[in-house]
């Protein structure tokens, strides 16, 4: 009786749990693996979506503080400055929710280019790589990229132009007309004097605000122009987003 209780019951002295049975054919399988794909390209376009929601946010802010800044020639140019602190938040929110639609992307992609491409068109001998692959993932999840490299791809998608509108928008503020500290129109800049004190942002004198967004914009200059080590369509592949 005794060799019939299974290593873990004769250990423990407690019954042993069985889970769901697995496939045991193939057409089990097959079916396994749809219903699988199907639960990955859901939960992988669930992510997607909320990162074309979060550009879309970073779209209007944009929108909403050019239309605010421009409209008139008394608004402070300290609201371009304020977008491009919104605009940084989105990139991170973003950048943060790439990293998860990355995980999800991979595996989908797994699963297409390892089993059902090999059904469309065999070629050569198939490997099970790929499903090994997906199980590890699954058995224990783990990023596959950087905080890091997800704000410098998400930068160089879409958010580098949007800077890039912020930046000039800004220049044409602080370099168009010299206004008082009352907001009235002195007359067009003439000098770096004027540009400076164009510039100013309360206490901060205008040569270290534009020092600091100097600072700024290097970093989005290094980030848009940046590649990642690793190569193929999961970073700079003909397909990508």
């Amino acid at each position: 009786m005794a060799s019939e209780l299974s290593p873990l019951t004769l250990e423990t002295g407690l019954p042993e749990e069985k889970g769901p049975p697995l496939p045991q054919s193939s057409q089990e399988t097959i079916n396994t693996i749809v219903h699988y794909y199907r639960g990955e390209l859901g939960r992988m376009a669930g992510w997607r979506d909320r990162i074309d929601r979060t550009s879309n946010w970073a779209i209007t802010v944009v929108a909403a503080m050019l239309s605010v800044s421009l409209s008139t020639p008394t608004s402070h140019h300290g609201v371009l400055l304020f977008a491009m602190l919104l605009i940084s938040l989105l990139l991170l929110i973003e950048a943060r929710r790439y990293r998860f639609f990355d995980v999800y992307r991979a595996r989908v992609r797994q699963l297409e280019r390892g089993y059902f491409a090999q059904v469309l068109a065999p070629d050569g001998v198939p490997s099970a790589k790929w499903s090994t692959s997906i199980a590890t993932s699954l058995r224990k999840p783990i990023f596959l990229m950087s905080y890091k490299d997800a704000v410098c791809r998400r930068l160089q998608r879409n958010y580098c132009w949007m800077y890039l509108i912020l930046l000039l928008a800004w220049a044409l503020k602080i370099s168009s007309s010299k206004m008082s500290m009352a907001g009235e129109f002195l007359g067009p800049v003439h000098s770096w004097s004027d540009l400076f004190e164009n510039t100013a942002l309360g206490p901060l004198p205008g040569s270290i605000v534009l020092i600091f967004v100097a600072l700024f914009y290097g970093l989005i200059l290094y980030g848009s122009f940046r590649r990642e080590e690793r190569e193929g369509e999961l970073a700079h592949g003909q397909v990508h987003v």
